[in-house]
């Protein structure tokens, strides 16, 4: 762009007509800009914490990613119970096993022979 315009242009005379046309800035205009940047910038209060667990479910992201999160704890929670139902099982079919080929297993103490699969 060249630094003067060209007079000649249709929108130089549109330009000239809206300057003359354009009202003065007001003399409090600065300060009143200025207030209103420190007004702006001037900490907000604390809010609650129940204002601010609002503020974060608000957002569809955050909703998103706790619904899918409490979806992934509840299986991982069944995962480990049914790991530990299945632990179980197995050790008592152990013992089950044992007494079957050992019948005297019961008479000699089944505290000294001891399959612990349980950890």
């Amino acid at each position: 762009m060249s630094p003067h315009p060209d007079p000649d242009d249709p929108l130089h005379s549109l330009f000239e007509r809206s300057r003359k046309l354009a009202p003065e800035p007001s003399e409090q205009l600065e300060s009143m800009v200025w207030r209103r940047l420190a007004a702006v910038e001037t900490p907000v209060a604390r809010r609650s914490l129940l204002a601010t667990i609002e503020a974060m479910f608000a957002r569809p992201s955050f909703t998103a990613a706790f619904v899918v999160g409490c979806i992934l704890l509840g299986l991982f929670l069944a995962e480990t119970r049914v790991s530990q139902l299945q632990a179980r099982r197995s050790a008592q079919f152990v013992q089950t096993y044992l007494r079957e080929i050992d019948p005297q297993l019961d008479q000699a103490g089944s505290e000294n022979v001891s399959v612990s699969l349980i950890p």
